[in-house]
């Protein structure tokens, strides 16, 4: 990513291809409050509370969430048309579904689940909660039983209220810039408009009801198995498909078997293959080498008699050396999109002259249909134009009642702070959202980090962890929500759809994730054990952020016995990986693992490893069988088994609301003796 070539090639590559709009559909784009509809509205929220709901479920489990575009343009694709196709059968007239409204939805439903990752529902909010600090341990040093603040409905949804919005108007006068004039390619969004445009043909469209009832069918399947499980998870967490010890119990004590899960397995066919490979030999190596190591060491390098969840034994290895590599991919990663960002900037006059734009001069009939794609979709997107001094009054507007009201629900965070960030964020958000144009990477979680370690250390002992985490929330909304509108802005521009849709839409859809991201984690929070170590329900990264706030105030000095040593080696590692990543040509660089990917299973376990690793072979082996069918149904499919199993997570935390246990207790031991 890192070279010339690589990044400027795509920049106008996918505007040939999204789809040439068809001359007489110019005629025909509605105006930007019709791309808005009811219809549209009604259908983003109920696929935002689904999307919401999956969100939290991969959060809480095991902290890797797959883009679930693909799934939100199908479905939007096929709730819309399924409403028309009804209502025409009933001799009603209906508006046509055009790829703007489709545009439209698909904004709605990123921008509400969006929030369900940024909004901190399984890293910075729950860190600050009572589970996640008597897990640390009273007596840990720096841990206070005054920076406990347990999740709240009411509190929750007024913090995202008050933080959500700010990074929509960020960025907003620089739209053009980013568009238009920089040409940046925000891989995702064109994806997605490639998506949508090709529903909107009538060869896309076929396709595209072939996928929606794939979908379907991998949904119904999912569904019914995960119903099917819940019957023999009996109560306790250690019954069921859940724990079946599939390749030993020797294995099975280490955490590695196959646990029957389709949402790991759909993440497994959408993630590429070196995001699952990575996963998995991160599994390996920690829990196949390096935790039966420091096991052996029990006794000395720290006391044999703690529990299993003690942070100074083992777990303090597993938390600590899993936050390293997290760190220096961050960083590494970080560091390198700032250094692209600043070369692209200092060298765009040169940049410009060697786009590959087409050349006026020629005159054959395909330059010239091009030639007037690119006019029109600049026309379109310029045309309903959002006023600078209302972006920047709603800026400054938001940012006072932020100011004035995050002290309120986080007191260490005082008002002078949160108004610095404010001050800093817009230029993270310019350089998150530059980088993830060119690169597709979005840091929001990095610069939150880094903006818990500073805030933290900058209020010391005295309230520094929810202030670091306080600050590290208001960074990662500013931060993403801007890349997010960025993104959304480039697939309007390729779908024809207006500006000033996206925007609103983005605004309802944020709305909407406020009230629905709170909502569908409290059904989470009433129903399941949240943040046990030994449930479902991990919640790996609140006790990460945690501990990093903690360790902003208190630096290394109460780590185990040589785990700083350890750690300093992962992040040293970590850093090399991707330097070699990125200086290995790409017939090498393409097996080089990645060490984000690589840590959470240090800590959470291998299970999910082996159910994601499953998922790759399958897409593999399609892949070699038949790559046309791959491509055209593997989202399907993945979409359809998340969903499925994400669906059964509403009737499954009913039922335990309501104290209805599973009948059956399937569990698995060893064969007794004669």
């Amino acid at each position: 990513m890192g070279t010339e070539v690589e990044v400027s090639e795509p920049l106008i590559l996918p505007d040939d291809k999204v789809g040439v709009v068809e001359s007489d559909d110019h005629d025909q784009i509605p105006e930007w409050k019709d791309q808005i509809t009811i219809r549209g509205l009604v259908v983003s929220a109920l696929m935002g509370t689904l999307f919401c709901i999956i969100t939290h479920k991969l959060n809480l489990t095991v902290g890797i969430i797959p883009s679930l575009n693909v799934a939100a343009g199908l479905l939007g694709f096929f709730f819309v048309k399924s409403w028309t196709g009804f209502l025409s059968k009933l001799g009603l007239s209906v508006k046509p579904f055009t790829r703007q409204e489709n545009t439209v939805i698909q904004t709605c439903v990123v921008a509400c689940y969006g929030l369900a990752f940024s909004g901190g529902f399984g890293s910075y909010l729950l860190a600050m909660d009572e589970r996640t600090y008597k897990l640390i341990g009273p007596d840990y040093p720096g841990n206070r039983a005054e920076d406990v603040i347990n999740p709240g409905l009411w509190w929750m949804m007024g913090f995202l209220f008050v933080v959500s919005f700010l990074g929509i108007f960020s960025l907003v006068p620089l739209r053009k810039v980013m568009v238009l004039d920089y040409k940046l390619t925000y891989p995702s969004g064109t994806a997605t408009a490639m998506l949508i445009n090709s529903f909107h043909t009538n060869s896309g469209a076929e396709l595209a009801g072939k996928q929606v009832n794939c979908l379907g069918k991998y949904l119904s399947l999912s569904l019914c198995w995960s119903c099917f499980k819940w019957f023999f998870s009996g109560i306790g967490d250690s019954c069921g498909f859940d724990n079946f010890p599939s390749l030993g119990l020797t294995l099975y004590k280490n955490t590695f078997y196959f646990d029957f899960s389709p949402t790991y397995v759909g993440c497994g066919l959408i993630c590429p293959h070196i995001v699952n490979c990575s996963v998995l030999l991160g599994a390996i190596i920690s829990w196949g080498l390096l935790w039966p190591f420091v096991s052996k060491h029990a006794g000395d390098w720290y006391p044999a008699d703690l529990g299993s969840n003690d942070f100074k034994g083992l777990y303090g290895y597993k938390v600590f050396i899993a936050i390293s590599l997290i760190l220096g991919d961050g960083l590494y990663n970080l560091i390198k999109i700032i250094a692209i960002t600043v070369k692209e900037m200092c060298n765009k006059t040169t940049k410009n002259s060697k786009l590959p734009i087409v050349n006026e001069v020629q005159a054959d009939p395909e330059t010239s249909k091009l030639l007037v794609e690119h006019k029109i979709r600049d026309e379109i997107f310029l045309k309903d134009r959002i006023p600078t001094l209302f972006a920047a009054s709603g800026y400054v507007g938001l940012a006072a009642i932020s100011t004035a009201i995050i002290p309120m629900i986080f007191p260490p965070l005082k008002w002078y702070l949160v108004l610095i960030s404010y001050v800093i964020a817009p230029v993270l958000a310019f350089c998150n959202s530059y980088g993830t144009g060119l690169t597709d990477w979005n840091l929001a979680s990095t610069y939150g980090k880094i903006g818990l370690f500073i805030f933290a250390s900058l209020v010391g002992t005295d309230g520094g962890v929810v202030a670091g985490l306080a600050a590290c929330g208001v960074m990662m909304s500013i931060v993403s929500t801007a890349a997010d509108l960025m993104q959304d802005f480039k697939t309007g521009y390729l779908t024809l759809s207006s500006a000033k849709s996206m925007f609103v839409s983005q605004l309802i859809g944020t709305a909407m994730g406020c009230v629905i991201a709170p909502l569908t984690f409290w059904l989470f929070w009433t129903a399941f054990d949240i943040g046990s170590p030994d449930g479902p329900y991990k919640a790996p990264y609140a006790v990460i952020f945690r501990e990093m706030a903690i360790l902003g105030i208190e630096g290394f000095s109460e780590l185990p016995k040589h785990c700083l040593a350890i750690c300093v080696g992962f992040f040293v590692a970590a850093l090399v990986i991707n330097l070699l990543k990125d200086v290995t040509p790409n017939n090498i660089s393409q097996f080089i693992p990645i060490p984000m990917a690589m840590a959470v299973p240090f800590y959470i376990g291998a299970y999910f490893a082996i159910d994601m690793f499953v998922g790759t072979v399958i897409l593999y082996v399609w892949e070699r069988i038949n790559r046309k069918s791959s491509e055209d149904f593997a989202g399907a499919v993945a979409s359809g088994l998340i969903c499925g199993d994400g669906i059964w997570t509403i009737p499954s935390a009913i039922l335990s609301i309501f104290k209805i246990n599973p009948p059956i207790c399937m569990y698995f031991g060893p064969s007794l003796s004669r």
